[in-house]
């Protein structure tokens, strides 16, 4: 069964960093891009960032030169390195494939960024 398992979230300072992690099963990761999301109370789940199966990656102006997207298809992991946080980052993050349809979400990572 397809499942992704989003981690490594948690409350850090404004200035800080965090790193985001998000493992897959049930496909063939290789095969997919996929992408980090992210939605804040109230608001709509927004795409911050994408990693195509050939690992070109795309960032949302709001995050581009603090996030950084990488994969690794040996672990079946996405991960999203995320620096010089803002507490406007404050949100449930979640990983899923982008270009297709959506696998079913995982639970997501609460970040929090205090100012």
């Amino acid at each position: 069964q397809v499942q992704l398992v989003e981690s490594g979230g948690g409350l850090v300072q404004a200035g800080g960093s965090l790193r985001l992690s998000c493992a897959a099963s049930g496909i063939i990761f290789s095969s997919y891009g996929m992408g980090w999301y992210r939605q804040a109370p109230g608001k709509q789940r927004d795409l911050v960032a994408t990693i195509t199966r050939g690992r070109i990656s795309s960032y949302a102006d709001s995050v581009r030169g603090r996030f950084t997207i990488s994969r690794d298809n040996a672990k079946n992991t996405v991960y999203l390195q995320m620096d010089s946080l803002k507490p406007e980052d404050t949100a449930v993050y979640y990983c899923n494939a982008v270009g297709g349809l959506p696998l079913p979400w995982g639970q997501g990572t609460q970040v929090t960024v205090s100012s």
